[in-house]
C-alpha cells in the first residue's frame, strides 16, 4: 500500500503494477489533474504529516466498508501546470461495484478531511486558498 503526499510527479504505470493483487477482479484507477479553468497554474499546499495520517485512516475505512483488497493514494503538492497529475487513487477489489464505490468514497473523504489547499494562479496573480484540492 502506498499512501503519500509528495512534490514529485507520480509514475502511474508503476503504481498500477505494484498495487495489483491476485484477489483483484477489478482494479480502478482515478487520476485527478489540473484542468484549464482559465488559470495558468495551480499551487497546492499540504500539512504533510497530518495529510498522510488522514490518507491512512481513509484507506482503512474504505477497505473495511467496501471490502477492498488494496488502496493506494498519492497526492502532490507544489506548483503544478495545466495537465499535470494532482492525485492518483488505485483500488483493488474482487468485483467492480466495490471498486467504484470505494474509489468515490476515498476522493470525497480526501476533499473533506485531508489538510490540502489549492490556489489558482492566473497572469501571475494568486487567487484565494481553497480547502480540498
Amino acid at each position: 500500500m502506498v499512501l503519500s503526499v509528495q512534490k514529485e510527479d507520480i509514475d502511474i504505470g508503476a503504481l498500477i503494477t505494484a498495487s495489483r493483487t491476485h484477489a483483484d477482479g477489478a482494479q480502478l484507477v482515478f487520476v485527478g489533474c489540473v484542468r484549464d479553468d482559465g488559470m495558468d497554474e495551480l499551487e497546492i499546499e499540504a500539512f504533510v504529516p497530518v495529510a498522510e495520517k488522514d490518507l491512512a485512516d481513509i484507506a482503512a475505512e474504505a477497505k473495511e466498508l467496501f471490502h477492498l483488497n488494496s488502496v493506494d493514494i498519492v497526492h502532490r503538492y507544489g506548483r503544478l501546470a495545466l495537465g499535470e497529475t494532482i492525485v492518483v487513487i488505485i483500488v483493488g477489489a474482487s468485483h467492480r461495484p466495490e471498486a467504484y464505490d470505494g474509489s468515490r468514497y476515498i476522493i470525497e473523504r480526501l476533499k473533506e478531511r485531508v489538510p490540502i489547499w489549492k490556489q489558482e494562479i492566473s497572469d501571475g496573480k494568486k487567487g484565494a486558498w481553497v480547502h480540498g484540492a
